[in-house]
């Protein structure tokens, strides 16, 4: 087990890791909601052509579950944005 250093150089050199590493999270985290969503929007788009050409129990179900994927979608999103945010917020501070 090593013992931690007082040495201000390897400190900042791991905080600069855990930023990397927050920003590389939330990179993978938007990515990951922006390819849901256009999945949700196919799914939608599918379940709205179903409705219209009168299969709508599936064109239901199908729009539904595109809806809520969408909303996943959003929060998602949103946690990565207050990743980047908080990330920026401590790195102003100091």
């Amino acid at each position: 087990m090593t013992q931690p250093t007082s040495d201000p150089n390897n400190f900042d050199q791991e905080r600069l890791n855990i930023c990397r590493e927050r920003r590389r999270q939330a990179r993978v985290s938007f990515d990951l909601a922006l390819g849901i969503t256009a999945v949700s929007a196919i799914v939608s788009v599918v379940g709205a052509a179903q409705v219209v050409f009168g299969h709508i129990p599936e064109g239901s179900f199908a729009a539904s579950t595109g809806l809520g994927a969408g909303v996943l979608c959003l929060r998602f999103t949103k946690d990565a944005n207050d990743r980047l945010d908080k990330l920026a917020t401590e790195l102003k501070d100091e």
